[in-house]
């Protein structure tokens, strides 16, 4: 007798019930070997209110699912593979290619990850830091700068990887994607059509995801800042230029400058209502020892209101019990840069003290000092004290 498969049984359901499915083909790689096809991944296309669809794919990396949902706007497509990061993307997502992050181990490290759409041919990922220009021309830094682009592509969708090993305290980076196949064209709206996609990798996890723009002008997207002191800053902006790929840095180097300011993002009413909602839901998982469930709706909290300080120190609170350390310290520095009112010093000296725990057990002595006296300076404690004397002599 045959085996007969999910997939055509939720093709034979659909059909019953007169909605028509469509085959969602997608595409699965390796975001730091250029054309690696990865086998195996899990690949769901999920919905509020339908049914999940999922498959494995082939030896070329491919799948096709078959849904009533292939391409709507209000699904997520979400790739699963044994020692890589979980992938979560918005859709429309039908005959697109994904990029898949190895766990990164270092604690200060990252990786971003582009992806777009047959059109334009050649998006172009940048990332410059003080005296510095990662990009196709120049995709390996001068010794000590700990950043490389990985993969670049000239033919469509994807990926461009830039990792970096180690970000240097004290210096800001700044991200952005340039439309070289426009690049003399400042008006044009390809790069906004593209569907673009960036995502943001840190320790094993996908901690940011940002979009390009739709129906606006411009060759040149400036996506996020990354402070001196490690803070993500999301810009998320499309502008023109008509300019050689060199001098792209001229573009966006104002961004290094901490008197540069990044305004934060306008929230509609009903995403910081929603935010809040899901926010209440992950404490709610995170009590009940559901760790990996409060983790993801803590995340999806903070792309409805990317300035929420609560769901980023409720964020970092469940990374460090989890076990993900580098993901604990990103979230926790995000949730120092936005303490206000009476609390703030007990919220940044705490989040400065658990980045210092991670850091001294790893061994980084100098960076967790740093960290204890940031604690200290934020408010006083004897705990801190103790912690400072405690790290001068494992230095010794």
């Amino acid at each position: 007798m045959r085996r007969t498969s999910a997939l055509s049984l939720l093709g034979l359901s659909l059909a019953l019930s007169g909605v028509t499915a469509d085959e969602l083909p997608i595409q699965i790689l390796s975001a730091t070997v250029k054309d690696k096809r990865i086998a195996g991944a899990t690949v769901i296309v999920q919905k509020n209110g339908a049914q999940s669809v999922s498959a494995t794919t082939d030896a070329q990396g491919q799948v096709k699912l078959s849904t009533s949902f292939a391409d709507d706007e209000d699904s997520l497509l979400i790739v699963k593979m044994p020692g890589y990061s979980n992938l979560v993307a918005k859709c429309p997502c039908k005959g697109m290619s994904y990029a898949i992050s190895p766990v990164m181990k270092n604690l200060d490290g990252l990786r971003v990850v582009l992806n777009w759409g047959a059109t334009p041919n050649d998006l172009d990922s940048h990332i410059a830091f003080p005296g510095r220009h990662i990009y196709w021309e120049r995709k390996i830094g001068p010794a000590g700068t700990d950043a490389n682009l990985d993969v670049d592509d000239v033919n469509s969708y994807g990926p461009e990887t830039i990792t970096i090993d180690k970000k240097h305290a004290g210096e800001a980076y700044v991200y952005a994607v340039h439309d070289y196949s426009n690049h003399l064209r400042p008006t044009s709206m390809a790069l906004s059509r593209s569907g673009a996609k960036v995502m943001v990798y840190i320790g094993q996890s996908l901690v940011r995801s940002y979009y390009v723009p739709k129906n606006t002008a411009g060759n040149l997207w400036t996506v996020f800042r990354i402070t001196g002191d490690g803070e993500f800053q999301d810009i998320n902006t499309l502008t023109g230029s008509s300019t050689i790929p060199a001098a792209v840095l001229g573009s966006v180097n104002n961004y290094l400058d901490a008197n540069t300011q990044v305004a934060a993002r306008q929230v509609s009413s009903g995403d910081e209502a929603e935010a809040k909602r899901l926010n209440q839901a992950g404490e709610k998982a995170y009590h009940a020892g559901q760790l990996d469930d409060a983790i993801e709706l803590y995340r999806q909290a903070i792309e409805l209101s990317p300035n929420y300080g609560q769901a980023y120190s409720n964020l970092g609170l469940a990374h460090q019990k989890a076990g993900h350390t580098a993901e604990a310290i990103w979230a926790n520095r995000k949730a120092i840069a936005l303490a206000s009112g009476p609390t703030a010093p007990t919220v940044r000296a705490s989040s400065y003290f658990n980045i210092a725990r991670i850091y001294e057990a790893a061994g980084q002595y100098q960076d967790a000092l740093q960290q204890y006296e940031a604690a200290r300076n934020a408010k006083a404690n004897p705990v801190y004290d103790k912690a400072i004397e405690r790290v001068k002599g494992l230095m010794q």
